[in-house]
């Protein structure tokens, strides 16, 4: 097993200098799967500085998650893109299913040799995958964080049927010929559409920069089979269905008007948490983390001292 070390890329609009300044993009190769990751180190360790490992969500890679890293310059964060996601290669053991990515980061922490006072941090997608490692694998990490969890089942519910659309967009992607399959995937206009109807806020600024980054980084995934199973596991699991093992702090962080995953949703997964604590946060939907990083961030920083390694 080989880690790897390479220069960080500039910063992107709205995320600040100083976080380029603590970046270190390494990679590491995990059973034949090349996984590229990176360490955000904080700008002062103080006996509250935590490593969090942050599971970004379908779609996505790490650059999701930069503006909320941005604000805990008191935190070590750790951000792998997912396999099949980024730049990182798609499995070679396996489909792209709930379990397999739980595995992955199984595999991970062993690599990095991360212990239990590891934070473990979830979204969306990645919310399904952190909660049910930690169903699976207790005691690996403490505490657990999500952000616009996967409360509820997609397929149920008002939601359904533009889940199966969605299903029906992702099927025939895969099975049309490969360069009309690519072109339907990363179309532009789909692209510009899935962002507007996720995104809240009436800033223009900030709202150039969401459509950006989506079409920048959307695109960017291994190939068409493993976008297609990991698309199949991100409608076919909940959060709510392991809400009863997670026996160590859960935090929600959700959006007031997230039409993915609904607040009534995640008002009875809180209460389906052994020890769980919701926040949230008022006039935003399912993009928390590029629209308001920094009360997610001050929720994340006030729940770690209330838990401290």
């Amino acid at each position: 097993m080989k880690t790897t070390g390479s220069r960080p890329s500039a910063a992107p609009a709205l995320i600040s200098n100083d976080l380029a300044a603590r970046t270190r993009a390494l990679s590491v190769d995990l059973g034949g799967t090349p996984v590229a990751y990176w360490v955000y180190e904080p700008v002062h360790a103080t006996p509250d500085t935590r490593t969090i490992l942050v599971i970004h969500g379908f779609r996505g890679d790490h650059h999701g998650l930069l503006r909320v890293a941005d604000q805990l310059p008191d935190m070590r964060l750790i951000m792998p893109d997912l396999p099949g996601f980024g730049s990182s290669g798609a499995f070679v053991d396996g489909e792209h299913s709930v379990r397999r990515y739980g595995q992955f980061i199984k595999d991970f922490l062993e690599a990095l040799r991360l212990g239990p006072d590891t934070v473990l941090l979830g979204h969306s997608f990645g919310s399904i995958v952190a909660a049910h490692f930690v169903a699976d694998h207790p005691k690996t990490v403490r505490p657990l964080i999500l952000i616009n969890p996967i409360a509820a089942p997609a397929l149920e519910g008002p939601k359904g049927l533009m889940t199966r659309l969605a299903v029906l967009y992702y099927w025939l992607s895969a099975r049309l010929p490969r360069a009309l399959g690519l072109r339907l995937l990363r179309s532009g206009l789909i692209v510009r559409v899935m962002s507007a109807a996720m995104a809240k806020t009436k800033d223009p600024d900030l709202l150039r920069f969401i459509h950006g980054q989506h079409h920048a980084y959307f695109s960017a995934f291994a190939n068409r089979e493993s976008l297609l199973e990991s698309f199949t596991a991100s409608v076919g699991s909940n959060v709510t269905e392991v809400a009863h093992k997670l026996r160590l702090p859960v935090l929600l962080v959700a959006g007031e008007k997230d039409e993915i995953a609904l607040l009534r949703d995640q008002h009875t997964l809180a209460g389906a948490l052994p020890d769980g604590r919701l926040e949230v946060i008022p006039g935003v939907g399912h993009l928390i983390h590029y629209e308001t990083p920094e009360p997610a961030a001050n929720f994340i920083r006030s729940f770690l001292k209330d838990h401290a390694a």
